[in-house]
């Protein structure tokens, strides 16, 4: 049996966390590469967060706020 598509709000929200991961990096200073290094993560992978392409685990979402220094909550509510 196939999987439903995913809600058009989930991708909606998604969106909004990649937005919220980029302009969180922007102020902080950090490149792509430079957040995907603190992370342990590849550029490309920051890229498709920032763009929605590919949803963050909850474990990437908790080293991204740190090596940002903001809470999770800023990157997701």
């Amino acid at each position: 049996m196939p999987l439903d598509p995913m809600p058009d709000w989930v991708l909606a929200r998604r969106r909004v966390i990649g937005d919220r991961i980029r302009d969180v990096r922007r102020r902080a200073g950090f490149s792509q590469v430079q957040l995907g290094e603190r992370v342990g993560l590849d550029h490309k992978t920051i890229h498709r967060y920032e763009t929605a392409q590919r949803a963050p685990t909850l474990t990437e979402l908790l080293l991204i706020a740190d090596a940002l220094r903001v809470p999770l909550a800023d990157l997701v509510r």
